[in-house]
């Protein structure tokens, strides 16, 4: 048996490649921010985003099965001397239930390791890159 993968998809199988993560905690709620960063995305760049099914929300794939979770928002930045130069896409997962959260976080395990990421500390925030 060969161990799957882990993926992300936006659109129904097109993968996608997380660049960082950066956690969260509000203080005041106790929910979790989980915000992923994308300097690209495979869906937009090849036009496949038109030929392919929207999901409606991210799909994180693995090993346990898939995460469909609807992101609280998604921020495109864009740059360049034009200013229309993708820089990165910012999704951000509002997460309350704890064991959600511990799913979520044994998915981000995988895909780290998968992946060549390593968890880190920067002065902002915690965060996987």
């Amino acid at each position: 048996m060969t161990a799957q993968l882990p993926t992300v998809e936006f659109y129904e199988g097109i993968t996608e490649t997380i660049d960082n993560v950066s956690l969260r905690r509000d203080r005041a709620t106790g929910n979790r921010t989980m915000l992923l960063i994308f300097r690209q995305l495979r869906a937009i760049e090849q036009f496949q985003s038109f030929r392919s099914r929207f999901a409606k929300a991210l799909k994180l794939v693995d090993s346990e099965g898939a995460i469909a979770i609807e992101p609280e928002g998604i921020r495109f930045i864009f740059g360049g001397p034009e200013g229309d130069d993708l820089q990165r896409v910012e999704c951000s997962l509002v997460i309350d239930r704890d064991d959600h959260w511990d799913r979520l976080m044994r998915f981000m395990q995988r895909y780290a390791e998968a992946n060549g990421m390593a968890y880190g500390e920067s002065s902002q925030a915690d965060g996987l890159s």
